[in-house]
């Protein structure tokens, strides 16, 4: 069931995100050739808990970490641990927080040190995409036109679109109802109402769309070991459009 926020809900929401986006850029310091996944973990589990919070993910479906780290192919769900960043790689950090029974969700990718000029392009355009998927969010529209836009950008740019994994709504709950596809059709799918809290969330590859999961049934990586990018905000419906919950900056 697609829940509408109260505005107390909202309030608490707001602060959630804002931890969520405070942690992402208290992070982006540490995020340099030499550091570990596991320590980039510990560093968000301590902020996320200083600001009186908890880490949404950990012990989630029995998920043993605080933050997901992707580097490079790892799509999502990549498990912090001994692994070192190098320069060139990608490394994707998906954050979540809890505030007194409310969640924020946001993932960004970030570079390490000078990364390729096709690593560049791929960041670039997901990023942008998660922007034209953002745009189409606002009371009366419905969720298939966010994932059509998404797509529509994605193709464009001749990226591969995942579709097995989707944005989903958060509230009292980590995902929620709906669903929230980075592909579709215009004029399809849920209606947006004011006061729905969604995330969205493109998750696109450099070559192939097709995915699969490793041995620890967590990390998900592309078919073709070729990199892949994901951007994700937390956001309210409004009536004229939307407002972003989990803002870096």
């Amino acid at each position: 069931m697609i829940s509408i926020k109260s505005s107390s809900e909202i309030e608490l929401m707001k602060v959630a995100g804002k931890i969520v986006g405070d942690t992402h850029k208290y992070l982006i310091p540490y995020i340099k050739e030499g550091i570990t996944t596991k320590e980039l973990d510990t560093l968000a589990e301590k902020y996320i808990r200083s600001r009186g919070a908890t880490p949404s993910c950990k012990g989630y479906e029995g998920y043993p970490a605080t933050i997901c780290a992707s580097v490079n192919e790892e799509v999502v769900h990549g498990i912090p641990g001994k692994r070192k960043l190098k320069n060139g790689d990608i490394v994707t950090l998906d954050i979540c927080a809890c505030y007194k029974g409310y969640h924020g969700d946001s993932a960004w990718t970030y570079k390490v040190g000078n990364v390729s000029e096709e690593k560049e392009f791929l960041m670039k355009h997901t990023e942008q995409s998660l922007y034209e998927g953002l745009n189409m969010v606002k009371a009366g529209n419905r969720i298939g036109d966010i994932g059509y836009a998404i797509s529509k950008y994605a193709e464009k740019y001749n990226l591969g679109v995942v579709k097995e994994l989707t944005g989903h709504g958060i509230g009292s709950n980590l995902h929620e109802d709906p669903d929230v596809p980075n592909y579709g059709k215009q004029g399809t799918g849920p209606i947006l109402k004011e006061g729905m809290v969604i995330a969205v969330e493109p998750m696109l590859n450099l070559g192939t769309p097709n995915i699969f999961i490793l041995d620890d049934d967590w990390t998900i990586v592309t078919a073709d070991d070729k990199p892949s990018a994901h951007f994700e905000h937390t956001v309210l419906v409004t009536k004229d459009g939307y407002t972003i919950l989990t803002e870096r900056w």
